[in-house]
């Protein structure tokens, strides 16, 4: 027998009070039930049910919040502080963010159970905190001050008072509104290589359609008159998601996308760059100004630094949704490559961005929280399993892992140099490195589309020019002993080295790089599950085999390992960290793992050969030859 379900309409009212007043519906003992998302009670807007709040409006109880006008400077985020005063504190009281402000009846997509009436609140928060989070004494004095720092998401704010804990909220009370001085401003630049080693992509997010505002990007040589470059937009909607919660309560509005490409650059140079927008009226909106260096000639006898990892997601600076405890490591590791941003050229994020799950707000939360990198060296990134999967989609693993994004996101929000960014996988070249990035989410075994561009990839390198070959995957294709790989037996991705070993072998691949598993590790050059040298650090000459390296632990909870060390393990680390790689030159490579907490480095070895030394033919990696004179 169903329960009566009362309705109210919404309405959003300001007073002068700052208390806003409205109507919302009351669903009493509505079931929600929520999308089996891989690590679903780890992300910590997935831990809100709010298809369950209930109307508690109490005139008793205050929240305010200012200042109500953000970025009066042009910054693109701030800090807010949050007063509260109640009548009837409980230790489970908290504070939802709340943007758009006015979340009412209209932004509900229509249910399926046609017995259920709207409006509800549909929308998931952009962040939470409780309301003793600063105050211990909260639930005794019934006052508490909280700070939330915001960043610009193209809508205004609210933040709304709930008592009831996450499972059962009940709406107290809602703050007065909150918005940036120009919401629709540029923001958030994010550098990538474009198909060609003389082209860098910008791409950046704002609230301009093109039929509002005409987008480019203004460039050029410090000291030299900048030209402009036209940039592209795109944008994706609700019905683009594949399922829940990025189809429902996780929906928000992603604004537009655009993406410039700024072509025929000289090698090495350091360039500034603005992204703008000109409006019908002829006036123009600005970023900020910005700089890069423009990548080396391939083949370029030059110091040349990487950073690669994978799996760091997102954390918040103001605590916001701390008792998930989620990316524990995210800003760690962000901050350490902030604090050496000169010291690198080039970044490999392979895979796991955000971990939005399907909470679309939380991708701006990431690439504002990336910036300072993305904005002045090429973020190259990888698709991940919670990037991609869900059922029924075309990705290879049948999981909801992306919480109903199936990749459209990942494949708006960011440029890779794909033929087509729904397969994501492309190469790229830096100076002496050439890299062949590979899409785990998508079948790679032998006779498939990705294969056959794995290797023309691999095999398209010269190596007298580009000595150091990197190969790179989210999921482990090679080999690590993580703890459910271990329990399977063959300490990999079932079927994951299967085809490609061959050609990593015959293509004598220096170095093959996966996420996936949140920890770090690193073999010794191994070939069919054998070490093909005995050395650890200093490697020279011939290089008979690839090592393999886990580099996962980028911020998410860490991984577990196999409690049995495979005699190809050199190196593991419970912890978080990156790896940085540093070709001197065509001879020498330097390899370091460094930890995100204090940036040293904890694992190192080097590589010292001549091209002959690469041409050498191995096990496997030489075509039968003859003695015909």
């Amino acid at each position: 027998m169903k329960e009566t379900v009362h309705h109210f309409p919404v309405n959003i009212l300001g007073t002068s009070s700052a208390v806003l007043v409205f109507w919302l519906l009351c669903v009493a003992n509505l079931t929600f039930v929520q999308a089996d998302i891989h690590g679903a009670g780890e992300q910590a807007l997935a831990k809100i049910d709010i298809y369950k709040t209930t109307l508690a409006l109490d005139g008793s109880a205050l929240i305010t919040a200012y200042p109500r006008i953000l970025g009066s400077l042009g910054e693109d985020s701030e800090w807010i502080t949050v007063n509260i005063m109640n009548e009837k504190p409980s230790a489970d009281d908290w504070i939802g963010v709340f943007s758009p402000a006015n979340f009412n009846a209209s932004t509900c997509p229509p249910q399926d159970d046609q017995w259920q009436e709207t409006p509800y609140i549909c929308t998931a928060p952009i962040k939470y905190k409780y309301a003793n989070h600063s105050n211990p004494e909260y639930t005794k004095t019934g006052k508490s001050t909280l700070r939330f720092l915001l960043i610009n998401q193209r809508e205004d704010f609210a933040f709304v008072l709930f008592s009831g804990g996450l499972s059962y909220p009940k709406l107290v009370s809602v703050s007065n509104k909150l918005q940036f001085s120009n919401p629709k401003a540029p923001v958030y630049p994010r550098l990538a290589h474009g198909k060609s080693w003389d082209e860098m992509t910008v791409t950046w997010t704002s609230g301009y359609n093109i039929d509002e505002a005409v987008p480019f990007v203004e460039w050029g040589m410090k000291g030299e008159t900048p030209k402009r470059s036209p940039a592209g937009t795109l944008t994706f909607k609700q019905n683009s998601m594949c399922g829940s919660p990025a189809r429902t309560v996780g929906w928000r509005d992603p604004g537009f996308i655009h993406t410039s490409f700024l072509k025929d650059l000289w090698p090495n140079t350091v360039y500034t760059y603005r992204m703008g927008h000109i409006l019908s009226d002829g006036s123009y909106v600005w970023s900020k100004v910005f700089s890069f260096k423009s990548s080396p000639y391939p083949g370029q006898d030059s110091l040349q630094r990487v950073i690669i990892f994978g799996d760091m997601g997102k954390a918040e600076r103001d605590g916001s949704n701390e008792y998930s405890d989620y990316q524990p490591g995210s800003l760690n590791t962000t901050d350490q490559l902030i604090k050496d941003l000169d010291n690198f050229d080039i970044v490999f994020h392979i895979g796991d961005l955000p971990y939005a799950n399907g909470y679309i707000s939380q991708w701006d939360q990431f690439t504002a929280q990336v910036q300072p990198i993305t904005s002045t060296v090429p973020y190259m990134i990888a698709s991940g399993n919670h990037e991609r999967d869900w059922p029924n989609s075309g990705s290879f693993y049948d999981t909801p892992d992306s919480g109903g994004e199936c990749g459209v996101p990942a494949e708006t929000m960011y440029y890779v140099p794909a033929e087509n960014r729904a397969k994501f996988w492309y190469s790229t070249d830096y100076g002496m490195f050439h890299f062949c990035i590979a899409d785990s989410e998508h079948d790679w075994r032998e006779g498939t589309e990705q294969y056959k561009f794995i290797e023309k990839c691999l095999a398209s390198v010269d190596r007298q020019k580009q000595p150091w070959l990197i190969f790179s995957a989210h999921r482990v294709l090679g080999y690590s002993s993580n703890s459910w790989y271990g329990l399977e037996g063959a300490f990999e991705e079932p079927m994951g080295r299967e085809s490609l070993q061959k050609l990593w072998q015959k293509y004598r691949v220096d170095i093959a790089f996966y996420g996936h598993v949140h920890n770090y590790e690193r073999t010794c050059p191994v070939y069919q599950n054998q070490c093909v040298s005995k050395e650890k650090h200093h490697y020279s000459g011939t290089m008979n085999g690839t090592i393999h390296v886990v580099v996962g632990g980028g911020g998410s909870h860490l991984s577990e390992y196999s409690s049995v060390i495979p005699n190809w393990s050199i190196y593991r680390d419970y912890d978080f960290g990156f790896v940085k790689l540093t070709a001197f030159n065509h001879s020498s490579l330097l390899f370091e793992y460094k930890k995100s907490s204090d940036g040293k480095v904890y694992d190192s070895f080097t590589i010292s050969r001549d091209y002959r030394d690469v041409l050498a033919c191995v096990h496997d990696s030489c075509p039968a030859t003859t003695l015909a004179t």
